[in-house]
This record gives C-alpha cells, sequence and structure tokens, in this order.
C-alpha cells in the first residue's frame, strides 16, 4: 500500500508535454531545447518573440557557474558588452521544477515578474533553491540529451570570474569588459526554431514545482558570485539581472 502511495505520488508530480523545439547554435555545439507551450504559454511566446527578433544571434554567454546554472540572453559584445534590447517585462510562471536539463527565466532580485530576455540552464537539481526563491525561477523547457554535450564543453572552459572564455588562460584574463576581444567569448549564432507545432514533442514529462508555496524572504541577490575582478563588478553593476541565490 505504502509502495502505491509514493509511486501515485511520484506520478502527480510529473505529467505529460507537448513542446515547440528550437535549436540554439554556439560555437561550442548545437542545444536543442524543447518549450513547454501548454505549462508556460507566457514565458515561451515571450522567448519566442526574441528569437524570431533575432535577438539572441550573435549574443554571448555572461555567466557560468559550477554546478549551479550557465546563463546568456542578456548581451552581445562588440568592444564591450551591450545590452540586449528588451521588451516589457513578463508574468512569473513557476509552475515547473528547476531540475537539471531544464532552461528558466533570469529575472531583478526581489521582483519575480520582471524576466525580460535573459535565460539560463540549470546544471544540476536547483529545485530546493530555486523553486521557491524570488517567487519561483519559471522553468519554460528542457534540453534533449545530446545537448548536455555543448552544455559540458562551454562550462568546463577556463573562466573570468564567472564568464567563460575561449583561448585565454586565468592570468590572460582582462581588467575591464572592455579587454575581451569577441573571439574570446562563447558566442550563440543563432536559435531557430525547428518545429513550430506545439505537439512536436510527446510524451515530455516536466516535474511539477511543489514548493512554491513556501516563502523565501531573501531578495533574490548574489549569494554565489565568484570573484572581484573590476570588470566582473561593472558588469554586475550594468546588468540589473538577478544575481539569484546558490
Amino acid at each position: 500500500m505504502k509502495k502505491h502511495l509514493v509511486s501515485s505520488l511520484l506520478f502527480a508530480a510529473c505529467f505529460q508535454a507537448n513542446a515547440t523545439v528550437v535549436e540554439m547554435q554556439t560555437d561550442h555545439g548545437t542545444i536543442t531545447i524543447n518549450l513547454y507551450d501548454q505549462q508556460t504559454p507566457v514565458t515561451v511566446e515571450n522567448f519566442l518573440s526574441y528569437v524570431g527578433d533575432g535577438a539572441y544571434d550573435g549574443s554571448v554567454i555572461h555567466r557560468s557557474v559550477d554546478n549551479f546554472v550557465l546563463q546568456g540572453g542578456g548581451f552581445s559584445y562588440d568592444t564591450d558588452f551591450k545590452e540586449i534590447e528588451t521588451k516589457p517585462a513578463i508574468k512569473n510562471e513557476p509552475e515547473l521544477s528547476n531540475v537539471k536539463g531544464t532552461i528558466a527565466m533570469a529575472k531583478q532580485g526581489g521582483n519575480a515578474n520582471s524576466a525580460t530576455s535573459q535565460w539560463f540552464f540549470n546544471l544540476k537539481d536547483n529545485s530546493a533553491n530555486l523553486d521557491v526563491q524570488n517567487g519561483g525561477f519559471t522553468v519554460f523547457g528542457e534540453i534533449t540529451a545530446d545537448s548536455q554535450q555543448a552544455i559540458d564543453a562551454i562550462t568546463s572552459l577556463v573562466h573570468c570570474g564567472e564568464i567563460p572564455v575561449v583561448g585565454l588562460n586565468k592570468d590572460q584574463c582582462p581588467d575591464t569588459t572592455s579587454g575581451f576581444n569577441a573571439e574570446d567569448l562563447v558566442t550563440i549564432n543563432s536559435v531557430i526554431i525547428v518545429n513550430d507545432d506545439p505537439n512536436s514533442s510527446a510524451s515530455l514529462q516536466p516535474k511539477e514545482n511543489t514548493l512554491i508555496d513556501n516563502v523565501d524572504s531573501g531578495d533574490g541577490t548574489s549569494g554565489g558570485s565568484s570573484g572581484s575582478m573590476a570588470w566582473l563588478l561593472s558588469l554586475l553593476a550594468f546588468t540589473g539581472v538577478s544575481r539569484f541565490k546558490k
């Protein structure tokens, strides 16, 4: 009887879903993402609007925290980091859990309904933290199994603070954000829709966020940042986007 009850609870926490499919072409491999159209329609529509505008094409991965998150969608780079032009903030949809392999929206600390263009991949099961922090972080898709190779390739790079870099060693990290060359950073060459049918990825089983009733007393500001270089601090001040707690 007890075994049956546990099985029923596990089934209740997961449910089937279908999804639009997008491909994120990076210079370290392709990341294929199934979007949860049905569970988080506002967030998916918002993400696809940036995809449709080409806003993510040529953008860079600006944050990688080991065993936590890999973040992008906020900046392009020419002679310095330049913010992507953002649309109005969207309503939070904390329906699903921040488990490993999911993609979720970043937002401002202390403001649950402040997500615009930035997103992050969960590198591990962050549900105990991010499902409740700052109103819960909205999970709106999941990567395919073969996409993990590209994620691993990026996270294994040398990091200048929290920024993954290409072809540099720690001693070559610049003192300011303008000290990089564009080729030093991980670039997202394009994000394209490969199947726009919301029923194109049948039988996905996203995990429900069952912790959202818990209230986080924090403000969602940084608790997991590393490094104190001037260029890193200036980037954090520049973005204003959530430095969520690890």
